[in-house]
């Protein structure tokens, strides 16, 4: 990706701003409001047996399904589908089903950490704001390098203004699986924040522990970055320095696969996992979950983040990047662009009644998918989030992965066969799907 730096007057101005100004509480912004909570507002959810629903489904299409049946343990099937039903008032009763939920082993979560850390970056924005009044998530962001393995950020030239701002980072998670753009939240958390709050909201068992897309050592992940926000004049006015996260967390024996490269040579033993990221799919559905229907969650799962926070993350979850003009994206990203779920990697225009507000991720042949389905002409909407591990000759790193061949048209039949399901499915009241049709930038 092409850096822009800023002009060398302002890079001059910030300098000698950042040493000879204190931070000063400009732009000052009412504190946040996070949307109260009212209690009981959604029907009691309740769960269905294990693997029926589905082993009933994928009967429905034969040839679609049967590698997914006769390899689901292999190939670490995990499925979650969630029946939305409203009552008069819309209201939703959520009947959870799953697929292969008791065989259930770890998987690498590549890129679907960066939803709950995008999440996490407007909840540490709000909190900041309520603490001094600034709001900074379209503030202009620089980050600083000051430790091993860091790199420094100054400009971005597809910003309307060329700064880099948390909101935009969180446009290119959504929109195109940003890496960039994750690391720089990343960095902006903080590898204690990260955790610590995941943890508090009762997501324990995840441990987002690295940068992704490049390869740096423990210490070098758990030191982040100083980063400085400015006003429209340049003035720093709010600042934090470098962080590190000096807490242990649960050791883990994670491996996977028969074999892989490491500096082009074969090691011939599973691949271990143990200091790489990690989240569950029940977790990530949860999360989704708590997006889309707040009140359907403890309200210590949440993310402590306003409505207007909340519809921004679902905007951009949900636009095709051809409907974006800050970032720009060409035509190599078509609509399916990491819409995994209906999709696979569909690279045809679609339609766009049909919306997947999802987070999905790639690596180590692992592919994962968590979305919110909608069609707002045929009034249908459902949840469902899929893990498949696509490596059938067991070796990592050799770019030699099931991904066209497995992965990407099991997630995009079983989101065809979910929402063949959902069309045909009685139901006593349709959704009111209003307040998830947006306005995109064009």
């Amino acid at each position: 990706m092409v850096k822009r730096r800023f002009p060398v007057a302002v890079i001059l101005a910030i300098t000698i701003l950042a040493q000879c100004t204190v931070p000063r509480k400009v732009q000052q912004a009412p504190p946040v409001t996070v949307a109260p909570v009212i209690q009981n507002p959604v029907q009691e959810q309740t769960v269905s047996g294990e693997d029926a629903f589905f082993e009933e489904l994928f009967r429905e299409y034969p040839g679609a399904f049967d590698n997914i049946l006769t390899n689901r343990k292999e190939w670490n099937v995990q499925i979650i589908y969630t029946q939305i039903d409203r009552d008069r008032n819309g209201l939703p009763t959520l009947t959870h089903h799953y697929f292969n939920k008791g065989n259930a082993r770890y998987f690498y979560p590549a890129s679907t950490v960066k939803f709950p850390v995008a999440l996490l970056a407007l909840e540490k924005s709000a909190a900041i704001q309520n603490r001094t009044g600034i709001d900074i998530r379209n503030l202009p962001m620089v980050m600083e390098a000051a430790y091993s393995g860091q790199t420094a950020v100054y400009n971005d030239p597809n910003t309307r203004s060329g700064s880099p701002a948390i909101a935009q980072y969180i446009r290119k998670i959504f929109l195109v699986s940003d890496n960039d753009a994750f690391n720089r939240l990343y960095e902006f958390t903080g590898q204690e924040y990260i955790n610590d709050a995941l943890h508090k909201k009762g997501y324990g068992d995840a441990q987002i522990l690295h940068r992704l897309d490049v390869f740096l050592s423990d210490d070098e992940n758990r030191h982040t970055n100083p980063v400085a926000f400015y006003d429209s004049s340049y003035r720093k006015v709010y600042d934090q320095p470098m962080l590190f996260n000096k807490k242990k967390y649960a050791a883990r024996d994670e491996r996977i696969g028969n074999a892989y490269y490491s500096n082009g040579k074969l090691i011939e033993k599973p691949m271990v996992f143990a200091g790489k990221n990690r989240i569950a799919l029940n977790d990530l559905h949860t999360i989704l979950q708590s997006l889309v229907f707040p009140q359907s969650v403890k309200a210590e799962q949440r993310f402590n983040i306003t409505d207007a926070d909340r519809m921004f993350v679902l905007k951009y979850m949900s636009q095709f990047p051809r409907e974006s003009v800050y970032p720009y994206y060409d035509s190599s990203f078509s609509d399916g662009y990491a819409k995994a779920l209906m999709y696979g990697n569909d690279k045809n225009p679609l339609p766009k009644s049909i919306r997947v507000f999802d987070k999905s991720g790639a690596a180590y042949g692992q592919l994962v998918d968590v979305a919110y389905i909608i069609d707002t002409e045929q009034k249908i909407e459902f949840m469902v989030s899929a893990a498949i591990y696509c490596n059938s000759d067991g070796v990592l790193n050799d770019d030699k992965y099931d991904y066209n061949t497995v992965g990407y048209p099991f997630l995009k039949n079983l989101g065809k066969a979910l929402y063949n399901r959902e069309a045909k499915r009685k139901k006593n009241f349709l959704p009111d799907l209003s307040s998830f049709i947006f306005t995109y930038d064009k």
